[in-house]
């Protein structure tokens, strides 16, 4: 599919890795991925540099697609309410509350960028970008690769060009990809949702959610995979920058309590359930619409890391965080795949 080794996609993880956790799982064979979401052009431009010195492999780059949304003052102040007396505990200037977009999507700088480097794969999230854009990183060579969380949304992406569907599960830890319909009741699991997808779609289709050991990625490929996405398997990997907080929680019993927040963006992802979380409820109706809800909680979450706490941290995490250790990169790689010759059989 991506002229790799093996079906093995890692997971963009943004927030908890750099271009080294790319580099080295394409360099173990599989498809590493660089989550490009969060970065400044001059980031992302630093980050392709160190992609094309550290691998000749495929590697993919990845962003969101949605559409920023307008201020709205009144749910920002709904939402300054709500965080004022963790900002109060904490020491911080409520009058301060910051507001802002938080996230960028795919737009023409972006694409300018990518025609210098011309990465084979592009991945979206939250559907595609317009459909201008779209065919510019098409015009550089780029396969292109999006989530789907229903069947609909499946066949959407087939329809308005996508190479590859990744049937995005529940167990999915991180952001929902879901771009449709916002109603959580239509979200499925992986191994319920991805045989209804290869069902319905012509292009090849890559499992992620809850995947995290090499059994799980031989179960995917038995029920019509084309290859297998992981995260979370991957965020105590040598090379990843997940926080020494993030890392604590990962390794905890505090992991075996995923749920889906809206707290950290406002938009469903799945976490570690935190303090936060608990308090104000995973999810709810104080944030506002993706993504302004991050610069309001961003304060309290960087007051609270210097104090050696996760309480208002996104702690990334899906559901089957039990494989998640400490290792190189190359080996969970490795260790993913070595049940893939029995299936192929």
């Amino acid at each position: 599919m991506f002229n790799t080794q093996y079906p093995l996609v890692q997971a963009p993880m943004a927030g908890v890795q750099t271009s080294a956790l790319c580099n080295a799982v394409s360099n173990a064979g599989g498809l590493g991925s660089l989550p490009c979401a969060m970065l400044t052009s001059e980031q992302l431009r630093a980050e392709l540099l160190a992609i094309k010195a550290g691998t000749n492999k495929p590697y993919n780059v990845n962003f969101f697609a949605h559409t920023p949304p307008e201020i709205d003052a009144a749910r920002n102040l709904k939402w300054k309410s709500a965080l004022a007396p963790y900002y109060h505990e904490l020491g911080l200037n409520v009058d301060e509350f910051p507001s802002g977009q938080g996230r960028t999507p795919f737009n023409a700088e972006s694409a300018e960028l990518l025609e210098e480097f011309k990465p084979p794969v592009v991945s979206f999230h939250f559907g595609l970008p317009r459909p201008e854009l779209l065919k510019r990183v098409k015009a550089m060579g780029a396969q292109i690769m999006s989530s789907a969380t229903t069947v609909e949304e499946a066949l959407w992406l087939q329809a308005n060009g996508c190479d590859f569907i990744i049937a995005q599960g529940l167990e999915a830890g991180g952001h929902r990809g879901h771009f449709l319909n916002h109603d959580l009741n239509l979200q499925m699991g992986t191994f319920a949702l991805l045989p209804q997808v290869v069902k319905a779609v012509n292009v090849p289709v890559i499992a992620a959610g809850g995947i995290a050991t090499a059994e799980g990625v031989a179960a995917a490929m038995a029920l019509g995979a084309s290859a297998v996405q992981v995260g979370t398997a991957y965020m105590l990997a040598d090379e990843c920058s997940t926080s020494a907080i993030h890392r604590k929680a990962l390794q905890s019993e505090a992991a075996r309590h995923t749920a889906l927040t809206n707290l950290f963006s406002g938009r469903p992802a799945r976490g570690i359930v935190n303090r936060v979380m608990r308090e104000l409820g995973p999810l709810s109706e104080f944030p506002p619409e993706f993504p302004l809800a991050t610069p309001g909680i961003a304060p309290l979450r960087a007051k609270a890391e210097s104090m050696g706490s996760g309480d208002f941290s996104p702690l990334w995490a899906g559901q089957n965080a039990s494989a998640c250790r400490e290792a190189g990169a190359a080996l969970i790689t490795r260790e993913l795949v070595s049940t893939l010759t029995t299936v192929r059989d």
